[in-house]
């Protein structure tokens, strides 16, 4: 535990403490709706996990210190204690794997429902993290907007609230088995600093190319053989 971060973010750490027990009960709600009835035989796996005190000043540190060198985030300021919950919204955390992509439209769909009969609520848009063309399009094709990293990371993420007064945030990753190896593998190299290496960057594209590939094939295996 390093005390002076935790003495410099003492607001952030008094906020989080105060806002500790709802987080936890709506990171609770959240995991428990993947595990249900209606997801089963979708959903493989979940991992979750609530971001303890020293993560959560570490993040807060770092990424203070990076939007300093990003102008167009001047004017939002430090993230302090009454900022916290609209600048890190990952503080719980549910990632939801499945076999193939097109399982995905299923997921999909259960999620805004639960929006719809107003049992979450969206913070923002679900975005879709992706290089590959098809996907794009499949995308796309469920009105979620895309965007693609130069790592070639590859997820679908929301950012759930229980309603649109409470500032607490759980954000949901949605991803293949095979995408969460490659983001095991990434995660490894690149948290919580970037590699430099441009042959192992250019070896990780690799991996999210061969991911990408087998994914399509998985989705092709699943459709020939009529398994859900």
């Amino acid at each position: 535990m390093d005390q002076k971060l935790n003495e410099r973010y003492k607001d952030v750490l008094d906020v989080y403490d105060q806002n500790f027990d709802s987080l936890e009960f709506f990171y609770k709600t959240v995991r428990s709706f993947f595990e249900a009835r209606s997801l089963k035989g979708v959903v493989h796996s979940i991992r979750h996990r609530l971001k303890d005190v020293d993560h959560l000043v570490e993040k807060v540190e770092r990424k203070n210190q990076e939007d300093e060198e990003k102008p167009e985030l001047e004017q939002l300021g430090p993230i302090n204690g009454k900022n916290l919950f609209d600048r890190i919204t990952d503080m719980a955390g549910v990632r939801v794997l499945h076999l193939h992509q097109e399982q995905f439209e299923i997921i999909h769909k259960e999620i805004m429902k639960k929006v719809d009969d107003g049992d979450f609520c969206l913070f923002e848009d679900p975005k879709a993290y992706t290089w590959d063309p098809d996907s794009n399009k499949f995308f796309n094709s469920l009105g979620i907007k895309t965007q693609q990293k130069d790592s070639f990371y590859t997820s679908i993420h929301y950012v759930l609230k229980p309603n649109e007064r409470s500032p607490i945030t759980c954000e949901v990753q949605v991803r293949t088995l095979l995408e969460e190896v490659w983001g095991e593998i990434d995660h490894t190299m690149n948290y919580p600093s970037p590699v430099e290496d441009e042959q192992c960057k250019e070896n990780l594209r690799v991996l999210a190319r061969l991911v990408g590939a087998g994914s399509h094939l998985a989705d092709s295996i699943m459709r020939r053989y009529g398994k859900p």
